[in-house]
């Protein structure tokens, strides 16, 4: 154990240091934002104070969760750099066809249009920044073909009739920017993101954004780099896998231990901040169907965009907003009931109840409530435009994906994050010091508390005016290290604690197998989050290195299928465990959609080829789905069930509702993801590749009846899967009005407060 430890603190060490230095280089080496955009004869075209506005304007609006920028983002709407980028080239074409031929670029015969394509790569890519002065200088042709995208977006966010048509396809609402300064502003920071993708860095081949998009036009294509570690990451992962197996197959398996007679939770009683956690589990499931519905509402609206089955609803709560509340919620409602775990696990544990703890965990609650309120109104008053742009960013919509509420919320979260690991902290506090086989568990458990607390930090990183490209940085931190990384590792513990305090796996198996994986995941998955950075402005470096490591994230999922058997043998272990049967289920779902949602889905667009032509594309999605909910909602329902055996009264349990809600959940999800929004990603990444990216998120592509008949078969699954989280709502109820009847059990405590 020991030498693990040692293993575990020299990969953090090294990695986070390595994820530092490259963070610098990020920094350095990120895009830059001019002081002006001039042109040859001296004309300003933009300020930085138009780009710097103009970000915040598209923050306030919603920001990536309208269309996106650099491919992190919505996926209704354009990516606004890929769509400036090829509206801008067609319109210079057409300029110099006009001027030569007399005709449109369209219409020209192919060798004449092969040479213009030529002259456009050539002015498009070459760097034109001058780092004494600050300036951009462009030429007149390209400063009248900006004037004219600009008028466009200007319009289009406007209210001008003869772009409504495109305003439906797009789901954005008439008029979502009153302000014409603020559109003309927008259009600068537009304008910016799409020169980053077509401009070289200085003394290399390729651009500030690695070629991405795929743009013909100016010759954007998968740079040498992005092949070579694609290999590289492939020939890793089979390297992996196989070196995995091999020290399976030549481990000793233990035997598993005899479970006791009786479960050995049978005489818990729940202390008062235990039972305090059940408002907590309440709150989980109201979000859960609050989530449920925003998702059928926002994904209706790609069929019929400013309505929701003829209800006109898009001045209301329009597509930004409800993607907005569905993205957060989820992230609000599975973080709340592992929080909520935590607090009910850590009396049990500690052995007794710290004073005052019950008031601490009501006190959580109550911030925890105001967060979750208070960053949803501010949301949608930012998105109405109702704040000017400073108050937006604290009190708004800061129009980062997942990281959308406003600073202040984001203060008052990560307080209430602080208030939950000392309240964690403390209750553990007697059991971290008591030497004992479970003791390196609960130390896991405690270390992985500290960095779910300190970790949201990264959240407050950024000001206003941070670079795009830093902010991508560390809000990734926030999405993949805080969500994906330590709450996997705190959900391992506690499982493994559980299933330690039942008898049904020895505590020395746990702690090697929690250490081992917690090993095995992290050397993978701190560097492995500089795979959402290969076209956010970062350096070829940061592609080498996160291929490597984002392919090092999968290996662990090649042995999953034994876990899923060995969770699924346990439930078999003794007649008391067909109580935890299906908590016990449900940790099998996570196994099975950890190897298909974030494995094979997840792997289909982590190497730098693959995520090259489907950045910003629905089989982002259809990974995001199948991991989000197949892993970390799974994981979180699983949690609550546990607690709720020794939450509520024995005879209100109902395997059979539970039953429904297992199957219908995960069938619905699987056709959900498989009927809709994999085939919908696979017609997209192929018209990414053979025309660009452009024309995979344009209007045109995604208004084809094919696409429209996919979407709409989402709506069985949809069905399916809604059928199921109210049958979990009534499992709940069900246990409630048990309790109100006075149907509550009152044995012997376990863990008792402290006198």
């Amino acid at each position: 154990m020991r030498k693990m430890w040692a293993v575990l603190a020299l990969i953090l060490i090294v990695s986070f240091s390595w994820l530092g230095l490259l963070g610098n280089e990020i920094h350095r080496q990120a895009p830059p934002i001019p002081s002006a955009v001039v042109t040859r004869s001296g004309e300003t075209v933009f300020t930085r104070d138009d780009i710097q506005t103009g970000r915040q304007v598209y923050q306030s609006m919603g920001g990536q969760q309208v269309g996106s920028i650099w491919g992190h983002g919505g996926y209704l709407a354009p990516d606004w750099s890929a769509d400036w980028l090829h509206r801008e080239s067609l319109l210079i074409l057409d300029g110099w066809a006009e001027a030569e031929y007399s005709r449109a670029y369209g219409a020209l015969a192919g060798e004449d249009q092969a040479r213009l394509q030529t002259r456009l790569q050539a002015a498009q890519r070459e760097n034109t920044y001058d780092p004494t002065t600050g300036q951009i200088v462009i030429s007149d042709d390209r400063a009248a073909a900006i004037a004219a995208v600009s008028r466009h977006y200007v319009d289009l966010f406007g209210d001008a009739h003869a772009l409504e048509g495109l305003r439906e396809d797009y789901a954005i609402a008439n008029n979502a920017i009153p302000d014409a300064a603020r559109r003309e502003a927008m259009t600068a920071f537009f304008f910016w993101s799409a020169w980053a993708t077509t401009t070289q860095r200085p003394d290399e081949e390729v651009t500030y954004t690695n070629n991405w998009p795929h743009e013909p036009l100016v010759g954007n294509a998968p740079s040498g780099p992005n092949i070579m570690w694609s290999i590289a990451s492939v020939i890793l992962l089979i390297a992996g896998i196989a070196a995995l197996v091999w020290w399976h197959a030549g481990r000793k398996e233990e035997e598993a231990p005899v479970p006791p007679k009786e479960d050995p939770f049978t005489g818990l009683k729940p202390t008062a901040s235990m039972k305090a956690t059940r408002k907590y589990f309440w709150t989980v499931i109201a979000l859960f169907l609050a989530q449920i519905f925003l998702g059928a509402v926002t994904a209706h609206y790609a069929v019929e965009g400013h309505d929701f089955y003829g209800i006109p609803i898009s001045e209301i709560i329009p597509y930004a907003v409800t993607r907005t509340w569905h993205t957060q919620l989820a992230i609000f409602w599975i973080a709340t009931a592992w929080l909520a775990t935590g607090l009910y696990l850590a009396p049990v544990l500690g052995g007794k109840e710290p004073k005052f703890q019950a008031l601490g965990v009501n006190v959580l609650y109550v911030a925890l409530l105001i967060v979750v309120v208070g960053s949803m109104a501010g949301e949608w008053l930012g998105v109405q435009q109702v704040f000017d742009l400073d108050m937006n960013f604290w009190f708004g919509h800061q129009g980062w994906e997942y990281v959308d509420l406003g600073r202040f919320w984001q203060l008052l979260l990560f307080a209430g994050l602080m208030i939950w690991l000392g309240l964690v902290g403390r209750a553990l506090w007697p059991a971290l010091k008591q030497p004992g086989e479970g003791r390196p568990l609960t130390v896991i458990l405690f270390l992985s508390t500290i960095a779910i607390g300190l970790f949201y930090g990264a959240g407050l990183t950024w000001g206003k005016h941070t670079h795009l490209s830093m902010i991508e940085y560390w809000r990734w931190w926030v999405v993949h290290l805080w969500v994906e990384g330590f709450f996997e590792v705190f959900a391992t513990a506690a499982i493994a604690l559980l299933l330690v305090k039942l008898g049904l796996v020895r505590a020395r198996t746990a702690n090697h197998g929690v250490l081992f994986a917690t090993i095995i995941f992290l050397t993978g998955g701190v560097l492995g989050t500089l795979h959402h950075l290969y076209f956010a402005g970062a350096t070829t470096s940061v592609i080498a290195v996160g291929a490597v490591f984002s392919a090092l994230e999968v290996v662990p999922l090649a042995l999953i299928g034994h876990e899923a058997l060995e969770n699924y043998r346990m439930t078999k272990a003794a007649k008391w465990v067909q109580n935890y049967k299906w908590p016990l289920y449900f940790f099998v779902g996570v196994c099975f959609w950890n190897l298909v949602g974030a494995g094979l889905l997840g792997f289909l667009i982590n190497p730098p080829i693959s995520l090259y032509y489907v950045q910003g594309l629905n089989l982002t999605a259809t990974h995001g789905h199948a991991a989000l909910f197949g892993v970390y909602g799974l994981l979180g329902i699983g949690l609550m069930l546990f607690c709720f055996r020794g939450l509520f009264a024995k005879q209100a349990w109902s395997d059979k509702m539970l039953a429904w809600s297992f199957w219908l959940l995960n069938g619905g999800l699987a056709m959900m993801v498989f009927m809709s929004l994999f085939p919908v990603g696979v017609l997209q990444a192929y018209a990414s590749i053979t025309e660009g990216l452009w024309y995979a998120r344009s209007a045109e592509f995604l208004q084809q009846e094919i696409i429209h008949f996919l979407v709409w078969m989402r709506v069985p699954g949809d069905i399916v899967f809604s059928a199921g989280a109210f049958v979990l709502a009534a499992f709940a109820a069900r246990l409630v009005w048990a309790g109100f009847r006075g149907q509550r059990e009152e044995p012997a405590p376990v863990a008792t407060p402290a006198e």
